[in-house]
């Protein structure tokens, strides 16, 4: 596209992250935000009021107006939504997960390809500072452990645990590990929902690597950590501080020579970069930051995860 114009884009989706995506969009002066559109009218005229835009109740509104568009619907309408902007030539920043199975997940990179279009996927935690300065330090992880804890919402409940948060640890681990899975174990359970609310899955890789992930939406207090343990070093961040502890073993050196270091950065707002990244892409600034193949490849581990936690659950149901 031309660069020197703005991207004029639109926000799928008025409810509570799609006002964060308007917001975003509106503030950004590489583009035009021209609409919020959602179903429910009155939602969609308050979140366009605040960002200064159209509201609509359809996309084929406003399709015709747009370059690009954030979809933020719920995951079960993710399909629905996303392809007939995908088919009319619209770029996507679609949210995590990309969809509810991989039938529906191929369908959408499959139109993506086709129309030659960008496909991003909202797996935020790949713009998180922490994340991407311990991506920089990790060259050959064995082991690794996630921590993803939530005190309930109330929101995203039309998934399980493993796709609403988990999902996040396993696209990194996916990008750090850079290996085929071996096996995968996991166990879960439905808490305050029918869903799964917390979840362990344990996942081993050719070439030795075994990580061990938790999630949960039914903690007392919030946490987000993630490790990697590899010869001469362990690296952590925690995502929701936005820091690093690393330890270092100097070459030549003992157990007693680790060299510690904390690093803290200076607070990042996610999803801005995120849509930047996106708003980036389309204008050919740099890379698609998380494709449509890679977040298809994360949502089948989660459905293997869950598919083992639902096994494992008839089986106790039937005193195996």
């Amino acid at each position: 596209m031309n660069t020197n114009q703005p991207v004029k884009v639109a926000v799928l989706g008025a409810g509570y992250l799609g006002r964060f995506h308007a917001q975003k969009y509106a503030a950004l002066p590489t583009c035009e935000l021209v609409a919020v559109v959602d179903t429910d009218p009155a939602r969609a005229a308050a979140v366009a009021d605040e960002c200064g835009c159209d509201a609509a109740g359809d996309v084929a509104e406003i399709v015709d107006r747009i370059d690009a568009a954030s979809v933020v619907v719920p995951t079960v309408a993710h399909h629905q939504v996303a392809m007939p902007l995908l088919e009319a030539g619209r770029h996507v920043l679609l949210e995590k997960p990309i969809a509810p199975d991989l039938a529906a997940a191929d369908d959408l990179v499959a139109a993506a390809a086709r129309s030659g279009v960008i496909l991003q996927i909202g797996h935020l935690e790949r713009f998180n500072p922490a994340i991407r300065a311990l991506a920089e330090r990790v060259d050959r992880p064995l082991f690794v452990e996630a921590h993803r804890l939530g005190v309930y919402s109330g929101r995203a409940t039309d998934v399980d645990i493993v796709v609403d948060l988990m999902i996040h640890d396993i696209d990194i681990l996916l990008h750090l590990v850079d290996r085929p899975i071996t096996a995968i174990q996991a166990v879960g359970s439905p808490v305050l929902t029918g869903q799964v609310d917390i979840a362990n899955a344990r996942l081993e890789f050719v070439g030795g690597c075994t990580a061990n992930l938790t999630a949960s939406r039914v903690s007392v207090q919030d946490k987000r950590k993630f490790r990697v343990f590899q010869p001469g070093s362990f690296l952590a961040a925690d995502c929701a501080a936005q820091a690093n502890q690393f330890a270092t073993l100097p070459p030549g050196g003992g157990p007693s020579d680790i060299m510690p270091e904390a690093v803290t950065h200076p607070k990042a707002d996610n999803l801005l970069t995120e849509i930047e990244a996106f708003v980036g892409a389309i204008r050919g600034e740099n890379a698609v930051a998380v494709g449509g193949r890679e977040a298809r490849e994360a949502l089948a581990v989660a459905l293997t995860i869950t598919e083992d936690i639902d096994r494992r659950a008839r089986e106790y149901a039937a005193g195996g």
